[in-house]
């Protein structure tokens, strides 16, 4: 009997404010070590924390975008989620647990095996991060001046004969950080599921602009609970494997988690609940701790803060200011632009990429061609999208602007030039070298699609191919192919091969 694989996400996206979550010291990245890390942040005696506004509206965004004003609770409460770590300035960290600002919503994704399908939400709750630790060799790559500053007490870091590799380091910038963790029931039962959820959600906070989504900042990270059980059974003891910050380790990781549990269980043992690590040097899982249940966490109301009160107005306000979402831009595209469902939801996986082609779109003569949607939208998503992804650029800064690229597809469907030269235009507008228009003529490239000229090269070369000819009536298809080329030699390539194509046809059935 086949495993069952079930996976929950639990994604901690940082949100773009410029100040942190209880206090007004800054949020920028790559600051100086501790210089970032106010008396509220490390919880100095006699201070008190303010809620970010801004934090609470970028959660009412989200909580718009997965579900509507159904999933928003108008009060949640602040909790001190209790444990000891060096890199928890206060012993504790002030999160949501019982009465969090989002319970509920959906995100939808397509899934390899599965379809079209919904992940639903558990929760979305605001919470502060924790600082960063520098452990063994990562340590000696903490400038001078922050390992004077950060050391463990009492070690001589000045003592030359001291190795840097067993000391430990702790940088309190991150502390205070505003996140939204975003917790989802455990509806995927595949790696590729997981990855297809956590790209569809890492599009969703960069689409509503909550989140910067730079996974190698840790701004977007990911922990994924796995188990396995036997189809139709109770769900198995799970594994949080931690801190995931790319969809391929994110894919390798869950794959490696879910073959070691089948393993201990069908050798008769028992999976131990834990928290894992990943390490992607040796590709497999290793246990880091026991996992704590809600319970070792000690949760009680934060004293310091007061309920978080979220108005019907204030909501309003804020979904005024909400943009079209993906999947009520699919379905837009798919309705009303007739693009096919598979290349909407290619378009709409980012929300520069859907702008770019809305206007190209704007460019494009759509009554005289009305097939340019999808034309243009699969040149976006393929040619494109490859030039993009070889660069390491957004479509934000794309060196071909889409009213470049909606001349080039005209001058497709008009039958100006072939989808093959359309490549090459494409690679020379991306290498800077002008407008499409400019392109074509000087290299010479435009099509001949006059009829009439076209007509006269086929009967030339019916007359002189007259073997091709009769083995065509004889049933040959190959022969119409061969015939095809001939005249397409003839015109140096240049001749519109659906008219090439239409003639031919009509004069041999003639």
């Amino acid at each position: 009997m086949n495993w069952e694989i079930v996976i929950g996400l639990e994604t901690h996206a940082q949100l773009s404010t410029a100040s942190k979550m209880f206090s007004g010291a800054s949020t920028a990245f790559g600051a100086e070590p501790n210089t970032q890390a106010s008396a509220v942040d490390i919880a100095l005696p006699g201070v008190l924390p303010v809620v970010n506004k801004g934090a609470v509206e970028r959660a009412i965004r989200f909580g718009l975008a997965v579900g509507g004003e159904k999933v928003i609770n108008r009060r949640s409460v602040f909790a001190r989620k209790n444990y000891f770590y060096p890199d928890l300035p206060k012993g504790y960290q002030i999160s949501q647990f019982e009465l969090p600002i989002v319970k509920g919503g959906e995100i939808p994704i397509v899934s390899p095996s599965r379809g079209e399908i919904r992940i639903r939400l558990t929760r979305a709750h605001l919470e502060e991060d924790a600082g960063k630790s520098f452990h063994g060799e990562a340590f000696s790559a903490v400038p001078d001046y922050a390992v004077a500053d950060l050391a463990v007490p009492d070690v001589p870091v000045v003592d030359e004969s001291r190795d840097l590799r067993e000391l430990s380091a702790i940088d309190f910038n991150r502390a205070g950080v505003p996140l939204l963790e975003i917790v989802s029931e455990p509806d995927m039962r595949s790696a590729e599921e997981a990855v297809a959820y956590a790209k569809a959600l890492h599009s969703l906070v960069r689409w509503i602009d909550i989140c910067d989504g730079n996974m190698q900042e840790g701004s977007f990270r990911c922990d994924a609970n796995v188990s396995v059980r036997r189809p139709g059974e109770p769900l198995g003891t799970r594994c949080e494997i931690k801190n995931l910050n790319s969809f391929r380790f994110m894919e390798r990781a869950i794959e490696f988690e879910a073959k070691r549990q089948i393993e201990i269980l069908e050798g008769g043992g028992k999976v131990v609940q834990e928290t894992r690590l990943y390490d992607s040097d040796r590709d497999e899982t290793r246990s880091l701790r026991v996992k704590e249940e809600a319970h070792d966490y000690r949760y009680f109301p934060d004293p310091d803060l007061l309920p978080l009160e979220v108005s019907d107005e204030w909501i309003e306000e804020i979904k005024a200011t909400m943009p079209e979402l993906p999947e009520a831009k699919r379905k837009r595209y798919v309705s009303t632009l007739k693009i096919s469902p598979a290349t909407a939801l290619q378009v709409t996986a980012s929300h520069d990429k859907s702008e770019f082609f809305e206007r190209s779109l704007g460019a494009a003569d759509l009554g005289m061609f009305p097939t340019a949607p999808q034309d243009i939208a699969l040149t976006i998503v393929g040619d494109l999208a490859g030039f993009l992804n070889e660069a390491g650029l957004d479509f934000a800064e794309s060196p071909v602007t889409p009213e470049q690229l909606a001349r080039l597809r005209t001058r497709v469907l008009d039958g100006s030039i072939s989808g093959k030269s359309a490549k090459e235009v494409l690679s020379e507008m991306w290498a800077g070298k002008g407008d499409p228009d400019a392109i074509i003529a000087a290299k010479g490239l435009k099509q001949i699609s006059d009829s009439g000229a076209i007509e006269r090269i086929v009967d030339e070369v019916l007359a002189a191919n007259a073997k091709q000819v009769e083995d065509f009536r004889a049933g040959k298809e190959k022969a119409f192919n061969s015939l095809v080329g001939r005249v397409m030699k003839a015109t140096g390539g240049k001749a519109n091969p659906a008219q090439v194509n239409e003639i031919l046809k009509r004069k041999l059935a003639s």
